[in-house]
């Protein structure tokens, strides 16, 4: 069954408008009576069925909601150090199909990407490959890209766990850690940039509840690390 994001919903009835209002009709020329499932972005699915198709929106009257089970049991927040070259977007996709929560680009030391005022029509790209991400993935909602925040004003209190990949740590693995803690509703991963995060940064982060961990012996890229610590994050905690 063909499947889309709908924020428009008032009751029963639910209006899609915009692409996706096009891509039914015009694309895809489907009619009045036919059936399709749409998601509300927070997590709840319905079974719908097309009563009005007009040249800018579609109108669907709505069946029983459902809590879909595409979505994870905690919420993993990615801090994102930004990155060289674009690789941003693509950080944003493949988390978006790996299950995450939201994403924060965050300025440290060592970024070598200096943000400059336009940023915000990145940040509503990287919204617009997130969406597109979820579609593809069947997730039932779309993770948010925050603003930029400085590293200096993360704070790992809001969180159950935050933990942060650094290369300096020995002892601590991703999966002892993540074992400590029973269940996390929620978990922030931090990932620092191409140089690495200095380690003024990693202990003011510590001594606020931080756990810096080890990803394996190998060292991983920027653009693989995240990616790679929330699908191990995902393994653990989902059942």
């Amino acid at each position: 069954m063909r499947r889309f994001f709908c924020d428009s919903i008032i009751e029963q009835t639910a209006v899609i408008a915009g692409d996706d209002a096009h891509h039914i009709a015009r694309v895809l020329r489907m009619k009045t009576g036919d059936s399709l499932s749409l998601c509300d972005g927070c997590g709840r699915e319905y079974a719908a069925e097309i009563c009005i198709i007009s040249p800018d929106s579609v109108t669907c009257k709505l069946g029983t909601a459902a809590v879909s089970d595409a979505e994870s049991p905690c919420r993993a927040t990615l801090f994102q150090c930004l990155p060289k070259s674009g690789k941003f977007e693509t950080i944003v996709q493949k988390c978006t199909e790996l299950g995450v929560f939201a994403i924060v680009p965050v300025v440290s030391a060592r970024c070598v990407v200096v943000p400059g005022n336009d940023f915000q029509k990145k940040i509503d790209r990287y919204r617009r490959v997130a969406l597109e991400a979820a579609k593809q993935s069947r997730r039932a909602m779309v993770p948010e890209v925050l603003p930029l925040t400085k590293i200096s004003d993360v704070d790992p209190r809001a969180f159950n766990l935050f933990l942060i990949a650094y290369e300096e740590e020995a002892t601590l693995s991703l999966k002892a850690a993540l074992r400590q803690v029973e269940r996390p509703e929620s978990v922030a991963l931090l990932i620092g940039p191409e140089g690495g995060l200095e380690a003024a940064e990693v202990d003011r982060l510590t001594e606020k509840g931080a756990v810096p961990v080890s990803l394996g012996k190998r060292i991983l890229r920027t653009e693989t690390a995240g990616m790679a610590m929330l699908a191990q994050v995902q393994y653990e905690v989902e059942p």
